[in-house]
């Protein structure tokens, strides 16, 4: 089973990296899988995605209170929006249609999520 795990921490970890650099592929919740996978799988990669410079604020902020920071936010919904925007362009109308709503209600979702208190409290 821990095989299984570590499998799925290395394969949402890889999809959530490349998510950095394609538009239609989302970074924070493949980042989020991977931490919950490798949290059964491998202590070792667990802890090295908590102290990542990039991955481990947001894992963290997820783990301690299911908060995404304001930034972490506004970059996924200018990454949807773009996104949306391209699909409308590349896609039958249908296809546009159905992941423009699938984005939209995944933005709505993550904008009333709240923020870390650091963020509430004007930084730390």
């Amino acid at each position: 089973m821990r095989a299984l795990w570590l499998g799925l921490a290395g394969a949402s970890l890889a999809l959530g990296a490349l998510g950095v650099v394609l538009p239609l592929l989302p970074t924070t919740p493949f980042v989020l899988v991977a931490a919950y996978a490798a949290a059964r799988g491998s202590t070792r990669l667990h802890a090295w995605i908590l102290r990542h410079r990039a991955f481990g604020p947001v894992v963290r902020d997820w783990q301690a209170s299911g908060a995404v920071a304001p930034r972490t936010k506004r970059v996924a919904l200018a990454t949807m929006m773009l996104s949306a925007a391209v699909v409308a362009l590349v896609a039958p109308l249908a296809v546009a249609a159905a992941a423009t709503a699938a984005m939209a209600l995944v933005g709505a979702w993550l904008w009333r999520r709240p923020e870390p208190a650091r963020e509430r409290s004007g930084g730390a």
